[in-house]
Formats: structure tokens, sequence, C-alpha cells
């Protein structure tokens, strides 16, 4: 028996006292009740970076960095990871990642002002910045500056959101971009 109908007895819904009809079992499946959304995301056709992307992770949690970095690497990212915003603008500079995944509150430096950093250094000023945290506080603080990062996700995120995130951003050769270039260019 379904769990539908189980609730409707227990209500003591009439219209369900008879036995259901076929189609109402295939109805109360769980494949027919996912969220319309669900299925119309599972429809729509990716567009992924391309193979070989590199992509640069900071994060102060082993954790976050690990999944994240599995999401990617499991679409043909090359990841790059640091555990402190400090290490991380090195990398940046050094590395030249295509994209950079930011958390916001880091230990020493935090993420606003490594932020500030890459925008202002040539070398890492067009480089596209999603900015993550868990952080409530952290991201009313963002919202409110708004100093030159290309998108924001909020902890815990989903592997559609990640790559939704990066979809934006790619341009018609599946690179990463600043979509802002003047942005970029002029330091914040």
């Amino acid at each position: 028996m379904g769990i539908f109908r189980r609730l409707r007895n227990l209500f003591g819904n009439p219209a369900t006292a008879a036995s259901p009809e076929p189609e109402q079992i295939a109805q109360e499946t769980p494949a027919a009740v996912q969220p319309a959304i669900a299925s119309e995301r599972r429809a729509q056709q990716r567009i992924d970076a391309r193979k070989g992307t590199r992509a640069l992770i900071i994060d102060d949690s082993a954790t976050v960095v690990a999944a994240l970095g599995k999401i990617l690497r499991s679409a043909g990212y090359l990841t790059l990871e640091a555990l402190d915003a400090e290490t991380g603008v090195v990398m940046a500079r050094t590395e030249q990642p295509d994209i950079i995944f930011l958390d916001i509150v880091l230990p020493g430096m935090n993420g606003f002002e490594a932020l500030r950093l890459m925008r202002r250094d040539p070398q890492t000023a067009r480089i596209p910045i999603v900015m993550i945290s868990g952080n409530e506080a952290a991201t009313e603080q963002f919202y409110a500056n708004r100093i030159g990062a290309d998108d924001f996700m909020k902890k815990p995120f989903s592997r559609y959101e990640v790559f939704s995130r990066i979809e934006r951003l790619l341009d018609s050769e599946q690179i990463p971009r600043r979509k802002s270039n003047e942005k970029a260019a002029q330091p914040q």
C-alpha cells in the first residue's frame, strides 16, 4: 500500500475508500512524485567547460576541498587546492587557474581580502572567482560589498549547483571567463 493511500486512510478520506485504479497506483510511486524542477533539470543538457580546465579551490575545510575536488575531477577538471587564503593567492598567481572557488571565512586572511588582492593583481584580475560560504553573516556581507566576485555558492552545495555556476561563466570556447572585463582591469 502506497504512503499516500495510507495517509488518506488514516485521515478518513472517503474518496479513497474504494480500491485504487492502476493509474492511481502509478501516480503514487516515488518516480511520479518527483518535483517537476528535478525532472526538468535532468532533462536539460549540461554545458561543461573544456576538459583539462584548471580549478583552484581555496577552503580551510579539507572535507569541502575533497568533495568539490571530486565533483570537478569527475567532469575532467584539473584541481589545485589551498587550505588558506595566503597560499591560494600565491597559487593563483603562479598556476594561473581557469576558475577559482574561494571560501569567505578563512583563518588569517579572509576570502574578501584575498579577492581584493587578486582583483588588483594584473596576473589574477581576469580569473573568474566563485565565492563560497556556509556562514549567513558572510553571505550578507558578500551581497552588501560586491567587491568583484563573479558568483556565489552557499554551502552545502550540490553537484548541479557547482556546474550551474561554472556554466554561467563559460564563453563560446567553453572556457570560464569574467563577464565584465572592464571590472577585471580596474583595481577594486
